[in-house]
């Protein structure tokens, strides 16, 4: 589904979808990119940063990536490894993903103009704490 978007290089988020990204950049004959996991002093819901290694900061520069997750529901994951590879040049082409989770990942995708390729897609509701319904009505999430 990725191989009509002449795609150069297929990336992944380390502690998601890199060794899918590796086995298509396989089959695809491309290289392989994964973006690394950074934790931030940055609060709110997604305080985690995904970068790509030193030694593959100036090679992605120009190269057509498509961004690979096992599978999408917040979009955080994809959003911060599309984010760093923006920066160090290179041209996201495509998103894929075996599932998506929910509707963030079209979201993302139609916000960043590029084609979403997936297999599956499961409905879930993700709210943050403020349009919570349960956060509102003043449940607790879990039974004590």
């Amino acid at each position: 589904m990725l191989r009509p978007h002449r795609i150069d290089t297929v990336c992944g988020p380390l502690t998601g979808g890199a060794l899918l990204a590796q086995s298509i950049a396989i089959e695809l004959g491309v290289e392989f990119a994964f973006a690394e996991r950074i934790e931030t002093d940055r609060g709110g819901l997604y305080p985690v940063d995904y970068r790509l290694p030193p030694g593959m900061r100036s090679a992605i520069g120009g190269l057509r990536v498509a961004v690979v997750d096992d599978a999408i529901s917040a979009g955080s994951a994809v959003r911060a490894a599309l984010a760093d590879l923006v920066s160090c040049g290179a041209i996201p082409v495509a998103l894929g993903a075996l599932m998506l989770i929910g509707p963030k990942a079209v979201s993302l995708a139609t916000e960043m103009r590029l084609p979403l390729e997936r297999l599956l897609e499961l409905p879930n509701a993700i709210w943050t704490p403020a349009e919570c319904p349960l956060c509102a009505a003043g449940r607790p999430l879990t039974n004590p």
